[in-house]
């Protein structure tokens, strides 16, 4: 039926002139916010050196062949292995480990090694911390140690489910409210309940603000890729789309630089949610997007949008709101207009995600692209997660796991507009697994080509990850849009729950995760290849639409298209 009819805006305002870059950069710099948000926790729980306290003043410590006057100088370097020997200012000789001290028992001189009796009893809360990297974090000033530790490990697995939550909700929400209103709230949400997380007075405040900064955090990622993705024409949505992930990336390596120059938790939490605070001054302004207003029947509004658009572009605009309804003047689709424009008289037809499995071709679809965003996600934070392993300076590892990102999306974005969406995202997967399967393979004393390895992974992961957004976009129509990126979006957040857990199998054997991501990410790759292209395709609008992707009669197709079609009809 022609160019799909709200396209044309872009044909004739142009696809990324003045007005759109302007809203897109002012958009994706709040997006700099979510990456700040998700990887916070990496300093704000860090667990320090520590050690059970005692009652009295420490005089003398002893540590294997090292002697000292005070804990400070010994904890950075306990490993945790034997206790710490400290004799107090009332002549008592204690044994200190992590989790227990012990009393000795009548002592006759204060060396490292004793056979006589001990008290031994837990530390009650009395704990001495090494301050030499961390100064405060969550961890130190509320005692996670211990027994109390799997309250620290609870942290990010708490902030996934919200952010789980906020994706379903807040893409459904948007869908029925507009973009814009969703966008405002959540951003306004996100710097109030950022600084707020620095005041919590007691862990579970603490963890339930985290959790609601989760929630909104999310629902602003999922609604500002639908928002650029309908602000840009499709010339350039790859390019957009792609580089929303880019600001997650900074936001990444922004963490990285926090925690390097802020060592106590609530002031570096705070200085976090004021990076992008500036966005709050204008946020309010922005207008809402020409897709939402058309399927919502606007004209009017819309009308007012174009001329906007065309004045900020400094180009005459001579579109007229009631053109876009009208793709070609034939009987058809006059009948399909006529029947359109009836249509949201009606009370509108409440979609849910029931409707994204409306047939087999539609259902066939929803479960592959579920899957490229679970091990997306996966993948994503079981190389995150590992990276921390690699040793050395903890600040620049995160520092360069955010960087990697950023060359793989302008990879994914050439490869995309010159090979498609799915011959780009197939081989990305297949690399990765690839890649996790050479790392089983490996040696392990060639330590570097490990890392480099995982690298690799990484980098194509993130080539998928930041692809399947768009691609989503793209495969579902206006009316069930956002919900389809909302559900994706909730299939890559239980794959982000479920990371910590994968990375934790690395204590049955080493190279398990990578394992099963790797074999996860090969077959879903293949898998891939069944979908339909949608490069250079124009939005669609209703299911039908959709549906008709990759579908379209053979003499319009080029030959090789054609092998193609017929092959995922096979």
């Amino acid at each position: 039926s022609g160019k799909m009819s709200v396209e044309r805006i872009f044909d004739e305002l142009g696809h990324f002139q003045r007005f759109q870059a302007c809203l897109y950069f002012a958009a994706v710099f709040q997006a700099i916010a979510c990456g700040i948000h998700y990887l916070a926790s990496v300093f704000l729980v860090e667990t320090p050196n520590f050690v059970c306290g005692v009652p009295e003043n420490i005089t003398d410590v002893l540590y294997g062949n090292l002697t000292s006057s005070g804990l400070g100088e010994v904890l950075p370097v306990f490993s945790g292995k034997g206790p710490l020997v400290v004799r107090t200012s009332v002549g008592e000789q204690w044994e200190l480990s992590r989790c227990q001290s012990a009393l000795r028992i009548n002592p006759k001189d204060f060396t490292y090694d004793f056979t006589g009796n001990r008290t031994v009893s837990a530390c009650h809360g009395n704990f001495v911390f090494d301050h030499t990297e961390v100064q405060q974090s969550i961890v130190t000033d509320w005692n996670l140690v211990c027994e109390r530790e799997w309250l620290a490990k609870l942290c990010q697995p708490t902030f996934m489910m919200g952010v789980l939550i906020g994706a379903v909700m807040f893409g459904d929400i948007a869908d029925r409210v507009g973009r814009v209103r969703i966008m405002t709230f959540t951003s306004v949400c996100q710097f109030a309940l950022g600084v707020s997380v620095a005041f919590s007075g007691n862990y579970y405040i603490f963890l339930v603000l985290r959790f609601l900064l989760a929630m909104v955090s999310s629902g602003y990622l999922v609604v500002v890729f639908v928002y650029v993705t309908e602000f840009t024409g499709n010339k350039v949505r790859t390019w957009t789309s792609m580089h929303v992930h880019a600001a997650f990336a900074v936001g990444v390596m922004v963490v990285a630089l926090t925690g390097y120059l802020f060592r106590v938790w609530w002031i570096y939490q705070i200085v976090l949610s004021i990076c992008t605070s500036p966005f709050l001054l204008f946020c309010w302004k922005f207008p809402e997007t020409p897709f939402y207003l058309m399927a919502k029947g606007r004209y009017q509004e819309v009308q007012i949008l174009l001329d906007k658009i065309g004045r900020f572009n400094g180009l005459e605009c001579k579109l007229k709101a009631e053109d876009l309804l009208e793709p070609e003047k034939t009987e058809c689709d006059k009948a399909l207009l006529q029947k359109e424009a009836e249509e949201p008289l009606q009370p509108e037809k409440r979609l849910t995600i029931l409707d994204l499995f409306g047939s087999w071709r539609m259902a066939s679809r929803t479960c592959t692209v579920w899957a490229i965003w679970f091990v997306g996600s996966l993948g994503y934070y079981v190389f995150s997660l590992g990276s921390v392993n690699l040793g050395g300076n903890q600040y620049m590892n995160l520092f360069v796991a955010g960087a990697v990102e950023i060359p793989s999306y302008l990879v994914g974005c050439f490869a995309m507009d010159r090979i498609g969406r799915k011959k780009t995202c197939a081989p990305a997967l297949i690399l990765a697994g690839v890649a996790c399967i050479l790392i089983v393979v490996v040696p392990a004393k060639l330590e570097s080509l490990v890392v480099a390895l995982s690298m690799v992974g990484k980098f194509a992961v993130a080539i998928a990850f930041g692809l399947v957004y768009l691609y989503t976009c793209e495969l579902y129509p206006t009316i069930i849009r956002s919900l389809a990126v909302g559900s994706g979006s909730m299939m890559c957040r239980v794959g982000s729950v479920v990371a910590p857990f994968c990375v934790y199998l690395a204590d049955v054997w080493i190279y398990l995760p990578q394992l099963i991501v790797g074999i996860l990410a090969f077959i879903i790759g293949v898998l891939t290849l069944l979908l339909p292209e949608t490069l250079g395709e124009p939005l669609t609008s209703t299911m039908e639409e959709a549906e008709a992707l990759g579908q379209k009669p053979a003499k319009n197709k080029k030959v090789e298209e054609g092998v193609e079609l017929n092959q995922t009809k096979a």
